[in-house]
């Protein structure tokens, strides 16, 4: 069995967190800003505090190249405002009813209210994207929303498809959970003077990142425990979502469990857990996503290769370990 994933896990932020004390700040005088009808909706969403990622990522770019600032910042709150609508939206698709362990704003208010929710948080980002002096930045911020949204609305259309290959699987989380990443490490570059050729380094570390991220919550669903995550889980098996370690498991198994598997998926049956413990190459499937995560931590690390030798480097890093260690536990 993995050792216990558990919400304690916490991304090493520790040299960048007065700034992202200032991000909180941020995030909350922003819920000011919707209409007093609205705000209620707006705070209990934000408030469910998250690890705040992208905005450690944007700000550790920064210092990087000693170039941190409020430009660095606001972006954090943008991307964290878009990651939050789509946290909202998410969990609608998914009918999910616990994150970050109380009630997802679904569970609490409905679908309907929830959908707009999710579209306010969206249109505020975009909104507040546009007080960049730099409209390139702007343009950025909307590409890479408009990228998360291709991305889960791809996911959606091919659930239960048999046809979906790892390729396929890739560049949907890339869309979905690498553009932000991505989005984070790329932006702050560019807003702190670095060249073309850095800019689309870090861009590419943060995709890579935000992949990996991905591998692993997906691993998570399988192996990890609802009281532990502090979210509902099962829901990609649920929802017939071909994640990495399913396809792993479809290429592997035996022709007969194969067989069995394609005929659940093609009539659109849930994928039963237990079914899927029950199978002797589940374990293989499982190892198989970590390696292939474990490597693209490895050329996330090259990505960095001539950053300013600096703590905010180190930690940029650090996060490439630490996410390897996440990872890790996931191996049964």
């Amino acid at each position: 069995m993995p050792t216990t994933l558990t919400t304690s896990d916490r991304f090493p932020f520790d040299l960048v967190r007065p700034h992202l004390d200032k991000v909180e700040t941020s995030i909350r005088e922003q819920v000011r800003a919707f209409d007093p009808a609205v705000e209620p909706y707006v705070s209990y969403v934000c408030n469910t505090s998250g690890k705040r990622i992208r905005p450690a990522l944007s700000i550790l770019v920064g210092g990087a190249f000693g170039n941190l600032g409020e430009e660095q910042r606001k972006l954090g709150v943008i991307l964290e405002l878009i990651h939050m609508a789509t946290l909202v939206h998410d969990d609608i698709i998914d009918g999910a009813v616990t994150r970050r362990m109380v009630p997802t704003a679904n569970a609490k208010w409905g679908n309907g209210l929830s959908v707009l929710l999710g579209d306010a948080l969206f249109s505020h980002a975009l909104a507040l994207a546009t007080e960049f002096d730099d409209i390139t930045i702007c343009r950025k911020v909307g590409r890479a929303s408009r990228e998360v949204c291709e991305g889960e609305i791809v996911q959606t259309q091919r659930r239960f498809d048999l046809s979906l290959t790892k390729a396929d699987y890739f560049r949907i989380i890339e869309m979905k959970t690498g553009a932000l990443f991505a989005a984070a490490t790329g932006i702050a570059a560019a807003l702190s003077d670095a060249d073309e050729a850095t800019e689309q380094r870090l861009f590419n570390y943060g995709l890579r990142l935000g992949t990996v991220y991905q591998i692993y919550d997906d691993c998570l669903d399988l192996v990890g425990t609802e009281d532990a995550v502090g979210k509902t889980l099962r829901t990609d098996l649920e929802k017939g979502k071909l994640t990495l370690p399913i396809l792993n498991l479809l290429e592997s198994a035996s022709e007969a469990q194969r067989t069995k598997l394609n005929k659940r998926i093609i009539e659109q049956e849930p994928l039963d857990l237990s079914v899927l413990v029950g199978i002797a190459e589940y374990e293989g499937a499982i190892e198989s996503a970590v390696d292939t995560a474990c490597r693209m931590l490895d050329d996330c690390r090259e990505d960095l290769s001539g950053l300013p030798d600096n703590d905010f480097t180190a930690a940029l890093h650090q996060i490439t370990r630490f996410l390897g260690s996440l990872l890790e536990k996931c191996r049964r």
